[in-house]
């Protein structure tokens, strides 16, 4: 078992609360995944041994539609995981994996997880956790495709950021995490429309873009401008 998996492992908000034993354990059946950019991590319809966690890095989970037109489902950063769901339901992956950057990633055997589950309640409820809050975001995505203007949409994208009073928040710069076209992806909306909205609202003084840095220059008014 090496030391570093089970010092990642230790570090991880899933595995805080377990005792050294119980990572120890988990560590033993984990393996540690280097991921250079634009690497597949699983392609659609591969089956599921596991589930990941980023360790540092990012990746998209993503389908290709029947046109070959790509859509971004989730895009997974440091301390997430993914693969969970499809490993307890015994199903193939529904979507890819892809690196898009270099990305340092474990994985965390099937085997490991349900001894796991049988052995630590906590660690059991924090995967129950896990589980609901991808459900809970996953309902929040159908509500904005479904509701939202793509202005809304943006807007609310760029609003996912901490602050004790929004209406305070001043100048704040959200660093694009990945390119506009998979962003745009990610919020169902065409990369064109990302690029206008984001024109929009520069122009309307709301925010200044340079680049893949977006300062945002009240958040306030952007909330508001949201809401209209």
């Amino acid at each position: 078992m090496s030391t570093k998996v089970h010092a990642i492992l230790a570090n991880l908000p899933l595995f805080k609360q377990m005792n050294p034993e119980e990572i120890d354990r988990i560590a033993q059946s984990t393996r540690e995944l280097h991921a250079t950019r634009g690497e597949m991590m699983f392609q659609r319809g591969d089956p599921a041994h596991g589930f990941y966690v980023v360790v540092h890095g990012q990746l998209k989970l993503a389908f290709s539609s029947p046109q070959g037109v790509e859509k971004v489902v989730h895009l997974v950063g440091p301390g997430k995981t993914f693969g969970e769901a499809v490993m307890f339901m015994g199903m193939p992956y529904p979507v890819y994996a892809q690196a898009l950057v270099d990305t340092l990633l474990l994985h965390i055997s099937k085997t490991a997880v349900f001894e796991g589950i049988e052995r630590d309640p906590v660690f059991c409820r924090k995967m129950l956790a896990g589980l609901s809050s991808r459900l809970h975001s996953l309902i929040g995505d159908v509500e904005a495709y479904s509701l939202r203007s793509s202005t809304q949409r943006v807007i609310g994208y760029l609003l996912q950021h901490d602050c004790d009073n929004l209406d305070s928040c001043q100048d704040i710069h959200v660093n694009l995490p990945a390119s506009k076209t998979v962003i745009a992806s990610r919020l169902n909306i065409s990369p064109e429309t990302f690029s206008r909205v984001l024109h929009d609202l520069s122009a309307a003084g709301l925010i200044s873009v340079k680049g893949k840095d977006v300062a945002i220059l009240d958040m306030g008014k952007l909330r508001a401008y949201g809401q209209q």
